[in-house]
């Protein structure tokens, strides 16, 4: 007796180096489920091209084929489509294959002759995993929009559209090119790529590329061994190889030296890095992700950007508006930012008075949505009562401004060490958050002696053990 078929329309990829058995099984099946879509194929090549172009819920292969193996096409059809159905044919006396097949991500086997009955009560079950696997990524993509919605906060039609965008870019595994502004949000888009594809759960890393010393750039992207430079002393396996399964995000893409760009040319194009000093690469899986504010096809013009590497990196691209372009999101993101600082400051909440939300919808933001958010922060905590004035709207932008406006000019002298403790502070915290409060890892990325970096860490008055974390 065989199984019902699914009303659903399917499709089904045999493969078998037996021509005459593989289109025999497909007339077999399309009898039991004539609206599936059947394909053939007599080798491992031309199924990878079928699985490359075509949506496939359920595959049969043969184990023994000549050229490509069944084992090797499975491993195959399982990069290109990590949710697909395989089942295994196999003859006599390779069972042991087939129990290797189900260990590589086989979901079943048949044996050969195969049993019609045993063949229609394989394919539904195969077919009926394909649909829950199917209905479970829907749900997934569901849940992702609904996250972008509470992350990326905005109901303008830019907004909207930079959603839409997210989501179906998150859908695939090729490369992206963020574009926006400096204020823009684009860190918080490629977390949201990120949380919304099927990566979700792997590492998401992430580098400043202008923010690494040239001279050390290449060894905190590619890694390298003991011994490869002075003060190597230890082999560093890198952000690819730490980030291998996840996602990568290359922050300001732009700023990064003309020989490091080759260099990552040839990690894009060949999906191996190979670490300073060693004579041996290593395959990655890596989604790229790359930010930046600057104008790539300029600088390509003025060949400061390769342009092999811009097409590799804009397989797929996002810009994000700046917020003179989504004024209608202000009154919207400022509440949003201002419960958000009074629940960080533990403080009760406000209201925002209608003229003020009027004023911050009419003034240019050249500090995109961060500029908003430091000056939410500000009316936060200068507010002496639970109301959001223009008044305290004044007075914050007043400690905004700068002091030639305001105040006597500083002493040069005093100017400049202001401006450097800053970019220290700012530098060090940065060493770190990568380095997870490691102060001698810490020292080695920046170039700077161990002892040195700790005077800094006691003048600053920075403490590195709040960004210690337990790894399990």
């Amino acid at each position: 007796m065989t199984e019902k078929h699914t009303s659903r329309t399917e499709s089904i990829l045999i493969v078998d180096d037996q021509e005459d058995f593989a289109h025999g099984l497909a007339r077999l099946l399309q009898r039991n489920y004539p609206q599936a879509t059947l394909h053939c194929a007599s080798e491992g090549k031309d199924a990878l091209e079928i699985l490359e172009r075509e949506a496939v819920d359920l595959l049969f292969s043969d184990m023994r084929m000549p050229g490509m193996s069944g084992l090797e096409l499975l491993q195959k059809a399982l990069q290109i489509s990590p949710e697909l159905s395989v089942i295994m044919l196999t003859g006599y006396g390779t069972i042991e294959s087939a129990v290797e097949a189900l260990k590589s991500g086989a979901y079943d086997f048949l044996t050969k002759p195969v049993d019609p009955s045993t063949l229609f009560r394989a394919t539904q079950k195969g077919l009926e995993r394909a649909r829950l696997l199917g209905e479970n990524s829907r749900l997934k993509r569901l849940m992702a929009q609904n996250e972008l919605g509470s992350t990326l906060i905005g109901e303008s039609a830019g907004m909207l559209r930079l959603r839409d965008a997210i989501a179906a870019v998150a859908a695939s595994d090729y490369t992206v090119l963020i574009t926006g502004e400096s204020g823009t949000g684009k860190e918080l888009v490629a977390r949201a790529i990120r949380n919304a594809s099927a990566r979700a759960e792997k590492d998401f890393l992430q580098i400043n590329c202008p923010a690494i010393p040239s001279q050390l750039l290449e060894s905190e992207l590619f890694g390298h061994v003991k011994g490869a430079f002075t003060g190597a002393d230890r082999s560093h396996k890198g952000l690819f190889v730490a980030a291998d399964g996840g996602t990568l995000l290359l922050d300001e893409i732009g700023d990064i030296p003309m020989d490091i760009q080759t260099k990552l040319l040839r990690v894009l194009q060949e999906q191996e890095v190979r670490p300073v000093g060693s004579s041996q690469s290593v395959k990655v899986d890596v989604r790229i992700l790359a930010s930046t504010n600057q104008n790539l096809e300029e600088k390509m013009r003025e060949g400061k950007f390769r342009e092999d590497l811009f097409y590799r990196l804009n397989v797929l691209s996002i810009h994000i508006p700046t917020l003179d372009r989504r004024t209608d999101d202000i009154p919207i993101l400022a509440h949003h930012f201002l419960t958000q600082s009074c629940t960080e400051m533990k403080l009760p909440p406000k209201e925002i008075r209608p003229e003020v939300l009027a004023y911050l919808a009419s003034r240019n933001w050249p500090g995109n949505v961060r500029e908003l958010q430091n000056i939410m922060r500000r009316l936060a905590v200068f507010s002496q009562g639970d109301v959001i004035d223009m008044p305290l709207v004044r007075l914050a932008e007043t400690q905004t401004s700068t002091s030639a406006e305001h105040d006597e000019l500083p002493l040069y002298k005093d100017a400049k060490n202001r401006l450097i403790d800053d970019f220290t502070r700012t530098y060090v915290t940065e060493l770190l958050k990568k380095t997870d409060g490691n102060v001698s890892e810490a020292a080695r990325l920046s170039g700077l002696e161990r002892v040195s970096l700790q005077k800094i860490l006691r003048r600053l008055s920075i403490d590195a053990s709040p960004f210690r974390h337990k790894h399990s």
